[in-house]
């Protein structure tokens, strides 16, 4: 199958959770074009389809949520620390090839894991055994503060398209709930699924299948302006 390439503002991770009482219905998705810029990051390479967790968000709420903006001169270098603090705390992680940190253009920070650390086959659910890990990423995160995030979620091409893709948003919904449950404000996130639609690599081996099952967390610096 053809590799995509994720459209995106940046961090990607690979995770999943439990689906809280907390809806995610069409109210959630009311938001004008003009917002979903702001809210989602477009200005980097916006995630088409990415929602946002508080269906309040408009850019007034997310810059009064991070005590307001970056300077534009400033933003390069500050997620330039946060991508070594990342490496950091995430450095067993990378060597276990467990995680993948990577600097994307736009000022954009990937990190990426995979299914085999963080949830089982057909779940959206979080391992016990991933909460640490998840733990480290949102002790950054939430140091950084001044930034947004996109939570894209993807699976392999094992079952059904509309199956898939309704997984895929669950498992997003999980990594942003977690994140939030670890003091990462609502307010600075969004979430997508992309199903089956952008693999990393084929599907035809089990270790490609488990490669695309994957959670993308995209992050990028929020802009004063």
């Amino acid at each position: 199958m053809k590799k995509h390439l994720a459209a995106g503002i940046a961090v990607s991770l690979a995770l999943t959770g439990c689906i809280s009482d907390r809806g995610f219905g069409p109210d959630d998705r009311q938001f004008t074009g003009k917002e979903s810029g702001i809210l989602i990051g477009a200005a980097s390479g916006m995630v088409l389809g990415a929602v946002a967790y508080k269906k309040n968000r408009t850019k007034g709420a997310l810059v009064g949520a991070i005590g307001g903006g970056l300077a534009g001169g400033v933003a390069g270098t500050y997620m330039d620390n946060q991508r070594q603090d990342l490496e950091k705390n995430l450095a067993g992680e990378v060597q276990s090839g467990a995680a993948r940190i990577e600097k994307l253009p736009g000022n954009v920070v990937r990190i990426t894991m995979t299914n085999q650390t963080a949830f089982e086959t057909d779940s959206a659910e979080i391992k016990p055994t991933f909460h640490s890990t998840m733990d480290k990423v949102a002790d950054v995160v939430v140091r950084y503060n001044k930034t947004a995030l996109t939570v894209v979620g993807h699976t392999d091409n094992t079952g059904s398209n509309e199956y898939n893709q309704k997984l895929s948003e669950r498992r997003a919904l999980s990594v942003a709930q977690y994140l939030e449950m670890r003091r990462v404000n609502g307010m600075r996130m969004a979430t997508a699924g992309k199903g089956e639609t952008q693999p990393v690599t084929s599907n035809a081996s089990e270790g490609g299948r488990q490669a695309n099952r994957r959670v993308e967390i995209y992050v990028e610096p929020v802009v004063e302006g």
